[in-house]
């Protein structure tokens, strides 16, 4: 758990330090006064923001999950493209001339 202690009247500059450190993953705001999350949540980049609420055990398919920048792959556990990062695609490509042209030669067992 981080906590980021900032003068009010610095909130945009350290939100740009935060923002400056590249990693993205979750965001949590507790605050009474709308405004202020708003504003903080608009300014930091995170790939999820909790706004007063606990923000710790993400359940896969109903809560989002993943970052930006340096933390996760940015994509949400159980979304629709979750299973693609773990998808590593390969391309074999035969010159069937090589072969004389004649593709029934390939389909040959050995024996």
């Amino acid at each position: 758990m981080h906590i980021y202690k900032y003068k009010a009247s610095a909130l945009a500059e350290s939100l740009k330090e935060i923002n400056d450190k590249n990693f993205g993953l979750t965001l949590g705001v507790h605050s009474r006064i709308e405004s202020k999350h708003d504003e903080i949540s608009s300014l930091l980049s995170a790939g999820n923001a909790y706004i007063n609420r606990d923000m710790v055990g993400a359940v896969v398919g109903v809560q989002p999950f993943g970052g930006e920048g340096l933390s996760g792959c940015g994509l949400k556990a159980g979304g629709p493209n979750y299973l693609l990062q773990f998808v590593n695609e390969r391309v074999v490509s035969k010159n069937t001339v090589a072969f004389g042209g004649n593709t029934e030669l390939l389909n040959l067992d050995k024996e």
